[in-house]
């Protein structure tokens, strides 16, 4: 039987990208032939960073990973996982109230789109860490330093000083 390259979508906000996002990835890659990294949009989110600056951020991060690239996306996900022709969604699970959102939602997609999911945990050391929770303490002036890459770190403090935010982060 010949084997068929197996596409996977790693979709998220990513709004910044964290350490416990390049853990998933790095296995990712291992487990599938392509993984595109599918920056999307959230209307119920303000967001930090636009699209293109999130973009432009993980695609350097993943350059030394093979076979992964990196798109934006602006319409439901299940829409841009049949554009692409993606065999199958990754998500990261971190702890107990991932497992139930994730389980609901993988659901909804496979009854809906027909993709299915593949969940991956997240390494011990990043089950705590959430985009939404690096923006919340970068916002009131906390350190999250040891929660993103240092690239990324260094553009957060640049985005908060052109907002006039908090200067230390």
């Amino acid at each position: 039987m010949e084997h068929k390259p197996v596409t996977a979508i790693f979709p998220g906000s990513f709004d910044p990208i964290t350490n416990g996002h390049l853990d998933v990835i790095g296995r990712g890659v291992r487990m599938f032939d392509r993984v595109i990294v599918a920056v999307g949009q959230n209307p119920a989110k303000a967001d930090l960073f636009t699209p293109a600056e999130r973009v432009e951020m993980i695609a350097e991060l993943v350059r030394s990973f093979p076979r992964v690239t990196v798109e934006s996306y602006d319409c439901l996900t299940v829409e841009f996982a049949a554009r692409i022709k993606s065999d199958v969604m990754i998500r990261g699970l971190r702890n107990l109230t991932d497992v139930q959102y994730e389980f609901q939602l993988a659901m909804t997609n496979r009854r809906v789109a027909g993709i299915e999911t593949v969940f991956i945990m997240t390494s011990e050391e990043y089950g705590f860490v959430s985009s939404t929770m690096v923006r919340e303490i970068a916002l009131l002036g906390g350190d999250v330093s040891k929660l993103i890459p240092r690239s990324v770190y260094d553009r957060l403090k640049l985005k908060l000083r052109e907002k006039g935010l908090p200067r230390k982060v």
